[in-house]
């Protein structure tokens, strides 16, 4: 069963952590995905059997916690995000699917003295601007400034409501225009199939930050939700190469 917390801005936000040791592992993750998918339950499982402390959550309008998906935007999950970092002391590894890897580097920016590595997974910076905005039409354009939102086709079910608001702000969230330091370990993970973010993605993510340890793996065939029995373990490993027990 999850518990819940509240957010300084009101949003109710459920979460589970694991208690353990060591920096707390974080799980952030994907657009309209929840904290019941299978990335997450894998990693929570993996980390109880490693006795390390982990967390992950429901941003607000996703899964069990508070909101309606189509009146959030990446600022408040944002929010959402560092709320429940009060949860735990000391540092944390972020571990960031799709746009909880935008939003883990936005962690990474404004919280840098507790972050002491990030891994991403197929980790999507800057995509309501690069991927909805730049790929929409000028009809569409038209259609989200009269209406305030559109309706765009999903692989995952219903189609995704994206809004003006959504839009906006991320404008106001962008990581890869701007110098972003990284000062710890960085691992990124790729599917070459991956249909939804493209390996141009992590290489510009690459050739846009500084870490002085950064590393992208590309999985042959791996698609979005780097979920096969292939791509799971490799997740781990990845963490257990930035953050390992020591």
């Amino acid at each position: 069963m999850h518990k819940t917390l509240t957010t300084p801005q009101g949003r109710d936000i459920a979460y589970h952590l694991t208690d353990g040791s060591g920096p707390t592992i974080v799980f952030l993750g994907g657009f309209k995905s929840d904290m019941t998918g299978t990335k997450a339950v894998f990693l929570e499982d993996w980390a109880r059997a490693q006795g390390r402390a982990f967390l992950r959550l429901d941003y607000s309008g996703h899964g069990a916690s508070s909101g309606a998906f189509e009146d959030g935007c990446i600022g408040d999950w944002f929010e959402d995000a560092c709320a429940a970092l009060s949860l735990v002391q000391g540092p944390v590894v972020l571990v960031g699917s799709s746009m909880g890897g935008w939003i883990s580097l936005q962690i990474a920016r404004a919280l840098p003295d507790r972050v002491v590595a990030l891994v991403g997974i197929a980790a999507a910076p800057d995509f309501t601007e690069d991927g909805f905005w730049a790929g929409f039409t000028d009809a569409q354009k038209a259609e989200l400034e009269t209406h305030g939102k559109i309706a765009l086709p999903s692989d995952y079910g219903d189609p995704y409501i994206i809004t003006r608001r959504l839009i906006e702000d991320g404008r106001t969230r962008l990581v890869l225009r701007d110098p972003l330091e990284l000062p710890f370990p960085v691992r990124l993970l790729q599917g070459t199939a991956d249909t939804s973010v493209a390996t141009s993605v992590p290489l510009r993510l690459m050739d846009h930050a500084t870490s002085p340890d950064m590393r992208l793996t590309l999985v042959d065939g791996g698609d979005h939700s780097f979920s096969s029995d292939v791509c799971l373990p490799l997740i781990t490993h990845a963490i257990e190469d930035v953050a390992p027990l020591s």
